[in-house]
């Protein structure tokens, strides 16, 4: 679960995500896109695929991203699982738990 919070923890990751929302991109386009340099677009893109959301496929020199409806799905369920947390502590005190 860390990893997947980690991949929305920069605002960076966050424009790449928003990119991909259109569909899949070329890490050309990406870095065009950003006006980042290779090595900080591949940083953030293992980031992103560790955690699921982003998915790469190789084609030629080139990688290709897309977002992963299986991640996304992940990531939902994951935030579903701290709210039904959280809300079985809504109504206790600190001193009750």
């Amino acid at each position: 679960m860390p990893t997947i919070f980690k991949a929305f923890c920069d605002e960076n990751r966050v424009k790449i995500l928003k990119l991909l929302l259109t569909g899949e991109k070329c890490a050309c386009v990406l870095l065009d896109d950003m006006h980042i340099t290779q090595p900080t677009l591949s940083h953030h893109m293992k980031i992103l695929c560790d955690s699921g959301i982003v998915i790469g496929r190789k084609e030629g020199k080139w990688m290709h991203y897309s977002i992963s409806e299986n991640g996304v799905q992940y990531a939902i369920d994951c935030l579903q699982a701290l709210m039904i947390t959280s809300a079985a502590f809504e109504n206790k005190s600190c001193c009750d738990r």
